[in-house]
């Protein structure tokens, strides 16, 4: 699925890029050629003007054959190779004129040209070379002017060429650009839908656990039906845990989804941080006390930061919770809030088997359980840990953990 998406993207992506260059490279050979052509025109046309009044054409008059060859003799036609036909009325060849040695052949075939098309301003090929001529009408006939137009022509092949390698090597360096930019592009999609798909999979079967559980303790009790509610206690007391399970369940899966609906609409105000993580440790302290777990802190107070304090006050009890739960017997936990470097960091440690390096980035994820056995006998689901992350992130935060196996586990928050 995601190749094919990656294919389609890189095929639109070529296909645009193909549609841009080819417009951009057709305007620019639009431009110079209507340029070249103008030039072109422009220069027959003078040189016309100045056989005209050497073939009595202009307002000067007649004038001697010999300076016929005035036109030729210029600084202006030396650039190209030129030549002029006369003709009767009847288009009979009666003079040519030229400094250069053509064959007359070219003057006969140029004669049929200009004869077929008599314009002001037409072109023609022969034997490779282009001419442009101007048909001027004399007294006698008429006067067919032509000049040699195949370098001004040859630029535009060479730029015709010279585009095509270009876009053949541009689209080549943009398709391996853009088969690279589109894996990128389309990864983390990749990994957002594994991660959306794990999550509906975990979902359903958490779901489906305490579902099957209430299902099999209805069964029971319907089999037995005559029996009063005090003898069927206990499925009652099972059908309450799994059904306070679900309760636990959705409310998580609800928060987080309220989490990211509401990133930019959470009112955030200034607060004490260090009241807050005073408040949480004197609700936890008895429940640590019972667990016979070794427990210190250092608090640094009037630690202010800008925010909602009852997440905060959330994300100080998953961690701790989590720190109780997996603590090693008779192992102990510290906690601390300080000021470094500008930044807030809040720490939670406890001493038990930790986490193994593999997994300390997955435990962020929804539903992650490094041992799945041992969370859900604690009743776990996998979300604490994805919260808190959330809460961290809505606050412009860090959250990470380091871990030395079977030493000790420490989570690290830094604020502000």
């Amino acid at each position: 699925m995601f190749n094919r998406l990656r294919n389609r993207f890189l095929l639109m992506n070529m296909i645009i890029i193909s549609l841009i260059m080819l417009a951009a490279f057709g305007t620019i050979y639009a431009i110079t050629f209507r340029n070249v052509q103008n030039d072109i025109h422009m220069d027959i046309m003078r040189m016309a003007d100045e056989g005209k009044m050497d073939h009595g054409g202009g307002p000067k008059g007649p004038k001697p054959n010999d300076d016929f060859k005035k036109g030729f003799d210029n600084g202006f036609h030396e650039r190209s190779v030129s030549f002029t036909i006369l003709t009767d009325k009847n288009w009979t060849v009666t003079k040519t004129e030229t400094r250069f040695d053509l064959d007359s052949e070219l003057f006969a075939a140029a004669a049929k040209k200009a004869q077929a098309h008599p314009v002001q301003f037409g072109q023609f090929t022969t034997d490779g070379t282009r001419w442009a001529y101007t048909v001027s009408p004399t007294p006698t006939g008429n006067a067919i002017f032509f000049m040699d137009v195949t370098p001004q022509h040859s630029i535009l092949t060479t730029m015709t060429y010279t585009f095509s390698l270009v876009a053949f090597g541009m689209l080549g360096v943009i398709y391996l650009a853009s088969r690279y930019f589109a894996g990128r592009s389309i990864a983390p999609v990749k990994v957002a839908f594994e991660k959306q798909k794990r999550f509906i999979t975990d979902a359903s079967h958490e779901l489906k656990t305490p579902l099957a559980v209430i299902n099999t303790n209805a069964d029971v009790l319907l089999a037995n039906g005559e029996e009063t509610i005090n003898d069927q206690i206990k499925w009652l007391q099972h059908i309450k845990s799994e059904t306070e399970r679900m309760k636990t369940l959705t409310n998580d899966l609800l928060y987080l989804t309220q989490m990211d609906d509401a990133r930019e609409q959470m009112i955030q105000v200034p607060f004490d941080l260090s009241e807050a993580v005073d408040s949480i440790i004197l609700t936890m302290e008895a429940v640590i006390f019972e667990k016979e777990l070794a427990f210190d802190y250092d608090i640094e107070p009037g630690l202010t930061i800008t925010g909602n304090s009852e997440q905060m006050k959330q994300v100080v009890m998953i961690l701790l919770d989590n720190a109780i739960k997996y603590a090693n017997s008779h192992g102990s936990i510290h906690i601390a809030l300080k000021k470094q470097q500008g930044h807030i960091q809040l720490s939670v440690s406890n001493t038990g088997p930790g986490i193994p390096a593999d997994q300390l980035d997955k435990i962020f994820d929804r539903f992650y359980r490094g041992d799945a056995s041992r969370t859900r006998k604690n009743g776990g689901y996998g979300l604490g840990l994805a919260i808190a992350k959330s809460i961290i992130e809505q606050h412009r935060g860090r959250i990470h953990a380091r871990s030395t196996p079977n030493e000790k586990t420490t989570f690290y928050v830094q604020l502000g």
